[in-house]
């Protein structure tokens, strides 16, 4: 095995830039014609204990009614359609870059050439065809949705790409035609539009910047779900300490955090060890396979399946074993993040 010439900085500006998304309302009939901004709406609610209770409490019918009659009252962010309206407009932009072979930081001038080569062999080889794919799929299939996603009765997808005169080309998708669970489902257009990524990513063009509007058939005066914000010092956030969920707005407009939005769209690895045996389906790329709601890390050391074993390796010029390992790894460089190596390793 070649050794492993790793520099202690080293770092990688993510090629696929992903706006804020803004929320709108408007009808199916006229979504394509006009929208209305949606707001956030405070609520204060009077609602019941029904936390896992001690066994002192839920033994003892006395203290039980005793703890149910406390009040669990809240205030609370929430965002819904008017009653005039039945359809979510979700609006963003995403800009791919190219320059994934070349790292924004590396303090080793001989693991920079060998990354350099890596990304170069890959292009040539690759061309990122089969990432842009499932880039492009999670476009079409609505996954930026996310729990706004559930339960629409319809769900139309526009995807522009823009010049600086205009407009390039435009595709519309029936999010329903293109699964979640794998990447099997493609179209002429799907296709079509992983070709513009790819080019982007290859550097063949400067940029692709695309602009994604997405419409979600909700039914009338039905809520829908921004982002939630993460409040760490709710002391020190004026007015709202004694709110117990806050959602994201933008000038006064309910939205979807670039993050989020990012994570559903490089949602694509399908290629760690235990996929065919959970039902977890296609994952975020991330360097240990994280996934924080289920509390699990679908790639580790132990399996050296995880970003830094295979970076280290295919860096430094040993051959990965699978398509798939090179993939992920060019996947986690077009996230972009931090890589370098700790002093105690």
């Amino acid at each position: 095995m070649a050794k492993k010439d790793k520099g202690e900085v080293l770092a990688f500006e993510k090629k696929l830039v992903v706006s804020d998304g803004y929320m709108f309302g408007t009808t199916w009939e006229d979504r394509n014609d006009k929208a209305v901004p949606v707001r956030l709406q405070e609520k204060s609610v009077r609602g019941t204990i029904s936390n896992r209770l001690k066994g002192a409490v839920k033994n003892d019918p006395a203290k039980l009614n005793e703890e149910i009659q406390k009040a669990n009252l809240q205030t609370v962010d929430s965002a819904s359609l008017t009653m005039d309206e039945d359809t979510l407009k979700l609006e963003f932009t995403v800009k791919v870059l190219s320059g994934v072979q070349y790292p924004s930081a590396c303090n080793d001038p001989k693991h920079y050439e060998s990354i350099k080569k890596m990304g170069e062999d890959f292009i040539a080889e690759n061309g990122f065809k089969e990432l842009s794919r499932r880039y492009a799929l999670n476009l079409a299939n609505g996954r930026f949705l996310w729990r706004n996603r559930v339960g629409a009765e319809k769900i139309e997808v526009h995807v522009v790409a823009l010049k600086e005169d205009g407009v390039e080309k435009e595709w519309i998708f029936d999010a329903y035609d293109f699964s979640l669970k794998d990447f099997g489902d493609t179209s002429d257009d799907v296709e079509e539009l992983a070709g513009l990524i790819a080019e982007a990513l290859c550097g063949e063009r400067n940029y692709l910047l695309l602009k994604v509007t997405a419409f979600a058939f909700e039914g009338q005066g039905q809520e829908v779900y921004p982002s939630e914000e993460m409040i760490l010092n709710k002391d020190k956030v004026e007015g709202r300490e004694k709110k117990s969920k806050i959602l994201y707005q933008v000038n006064d407009i309910a939205a979807m955090h670039s993050q989020k939005l990012g994570n559903a769209i490089r949602a694509i690895d399908t290629w760690y060890p235990s996929f065919d045996e959970v039902e977890t389906g296609p994952i975020a790329v991330e360097p240990y396979g994280a996934v924080t709601n289920m509390g699990m890390a679908y790639r580790t050391p132990k399996e050296k399946k995880d970003f830094y074993t295979l970076f280290d390796d295919y860096s430094n010029g040993v051959d990965l074993d699978s398509d798939d390992d090179k993939n992920y790894v060019m996947a986690v460089l077009v996230r972009g993040g931090v890589f370098g190596k700790n002093d105690e390793e």
